[in-house]
């Protein structure tokens, strides 16, 4: 279970780093992909953060460091 959830948040902080990667890029770039997709950019990025929060406060759970007493 907790090599698991290691594997997947890693796969999600991969993830974030290249949505942030190509919201920047599309942000510097500007032009027409900036104003189609800055918006759908920002909500994946915030998503997937969201799913990397969660899944790292799993692990921590796991691990015995957060108690919910």
């Amino acid at each position: 279970m907790e090599g698991a959830l290691k594997v997947m948040l890693a796969i999600t902080l991969g993830a974030v780093l290249l949505i942030l990667a190509a919201g920047v890029g599309s942000f510097i770039a500007g032009g027409e992909f900036n104003r189609k997709y800055a918006n759908t950019l920002m909500r994946l990025r915030v998503g997937s953060q969201a799913v990397a929060v969660i899944l790292l406060l799993a692990l921590l759970i796991l691990k015995g460091f957060v108690d919910l007493d």
